[in-house]
């Protein structure tokens, strides 16, 4: 199997989605993938636990992507070794009524992950330049002054809106919050494949929506937005991975292995050493606890 380097997936040129493979050859088959996605989830438990003694930094996952691009299972399977105290999914819809009554980044903002924490946002801060996009009659709900009626969005709207998640993204990852955004690349073939199987598959069926299928008329436009987000976003600090999607088993492992690999490069994540008093005593305390 072929080594993944995350430099391979990390924006930081101007990408053009439709050059980019949405299936990676990586000459290996599923047992193997599942064996090396095995080694870098205990390696990413370890880890955490680290940063949970550590606490100065929390981490931020951004995962991002079309309907069936395979989000939820790669939540279940990348992060399932971990103590549920370290890490927090928050899985952002239609916005409700209470936030609503606040600007559109106030719910990401509170769901941020806590210092020695991981907090993964499944769909993220980036509806809000690509759902809204697409659909800016959403943009009404959100009772802005000036803004009375669609033709009132003007391209400036979205300029300033896209400044806005640049400067929230500084101001976290400067406060000790590393961030890594994920595209999961799906292509339109595979999302069809995807669609009927949960179709076909009584299992499966819950999972089909009407909606998935009126918002896949959309694809072109969703993907012009996509990439002019990732675009405009993909910092130092902030940096976005496009992640070729259709085979999960895959897209799994690369997510797994760029999330290990960009956090080793915080060497002062450190378990805290003891105490010298402690230290001086364990003998002695080692003694009282002999003694029962």
């Amino acid at each position: 199997m072929k080594s993944i380097d995350p430099n391979d997936f990390k924006v930081t040129d101007k990408i053009k989605l439709s050059k980019i493979p949405t299936l990676l050859n990586i000459e290996a088959n599923d047992d193997e993938k599942e064996e090396k996605l095995d080694k870098v989830q205990a390696k990413l438990s370890d880890l955490q636990d680290v940063m949970y003694s550590h606490n100065k930094y929390g981490v931020l996952i951004c995962l991002q992507g079309m309907d069936t691009s395979g989000k939820d299972s790669l939540i279940r399977e990348v992060f399932k070794e971990f103590n549920p105290r370290g890490v927090v999914v928050h899985s952002f819809k239609t916005p409700n009524s209470t936030e609503l009554e606040h600007d559109y980044l106030w719910r990401h903002y509170i769901a941020l992950p806590e210092k020695g924490k991981f907090a993964i946002f499944n769909r993220t801060h980036y509806e809000n330049v690509l759902v809204t996009r697409v659909h800016p009659e959403y943009i009404l709900g959100e009772n802005l002054p000036g803004i009375e009626s669609v033709e009132d969005i003007t391209p400036k709207f979205w300029k300033n809106r896209i400044e806005q998640i640049n400067n929230f993204e500084k101001h976290i990852a400067q406060n000790g919050t590393i961030i890594m955004k994920f595209y999961m690349h799906l292509s339109k073939e595979e999302q069809r494949q995807r669609l009927l199987r949960r179709l076909e598959e009584e299992k499966h069926n819950w999972k089909f929506s009407s909606g998935d299928l009126k918002e896949r008329t959309y694809w072109k436009d969703y993907m012009k937005y996509y990439e002019e987000a990732i675009n405009k976003t993909s910092t130092v600090h902030a940096p976005w991975y496009i992640i070729p999607a259709d085979d999960k088993e895959m897209s799994r492992y690369i997510v797994a292995k760029i999330i290990w690999e960009e956090m080793q490069k915080h060497t002062d994540i450190k378990e805290p050493e003891m105490d010298d008093k402690t230290k001086d005593n364990i003998e002695m305390y080692k003694k009282e606890l002999g003694e029962g």
